[in-house]
């Protein structure tokens, strides 16, 4: 699993050398604001696709071995408060915020805009100071810190970013980022 975060951490890196400085320069200086500059690059694209994709298709599902379009958007969106639940050393609830719960497109865009500004607090609140507190991973033996939960999280959106393209494009429509 240390592969996996030796890649999350130059994703993150990438990602940040890659934002517009006008958009660096809006969220401040320092480790955290390069982390909420990255992930509102991300979250943006995420809420902008929630907004854009055609309601009719947002129980779209590639093959049935994966989730929906409306799936993908609410596992993101949850698994924010899943490390944040990490970062503040509780136990951790589902990962997935549930379709039965979020019927509706905009209750999802909804969703998923709150999810995005949650972050971003959730981020500022740990200050540059809890970057390094430890943080304990289910699935890992040793900690981490709190940084690499945080690089974790933001590629683990990015990856989900990269599944609804896909689904974008076997629908025959361009994403918005693209269209720039």
């Amino acid at each position: 699993m240390s592969k996996y975060f030796t890649v999350a951490a130059a994703l993150a890196l990438l990602t940040a050398l890659f934002v517009p400085v006008s958009v660096a320069s809006e969220t401040g200086s320092g480790q955290i604001a390069d982390l909420v500059t990255a992930w509102n690059e991300v979250g943006g694209k995420l809420v902008a696709m929630a907004e854009d994709f055609p309601e009719d298709k947002y129980d779209y599902r590639p093959t049935p071995e994966v989730r929906t379009f409306a799936e993908q958007l609410l596992h993101v969106a949850g698994s924010t408060y899943f490390f944040a639940g990490l970062a503040k050393g509780e136990t951790p609830g589902e990962e997935d915020l549930s379709r039965e719960k979020y019927k509706t497109k905009a209750e999802i865009v909804a969703a998923v805009k709150k999810a995005v500004a949650d972050g971003e607090a959730f981020m500022r609140k740990s200050g540059e100071g809890g970057l390094e507190r430890s943080v304990k991973l289910p699935w890992e033996e040793k900690p981490v810190t709190e940084r690499s939960l945080w690089i974790l999280n933001l590629e683990h959106a990015g990856e989900h970013y990269g599944n609804l393209v896909v689904y974008y494009r076997l629908n025959g429509i361009v994403p918005p980022a693209s269209r720039r």
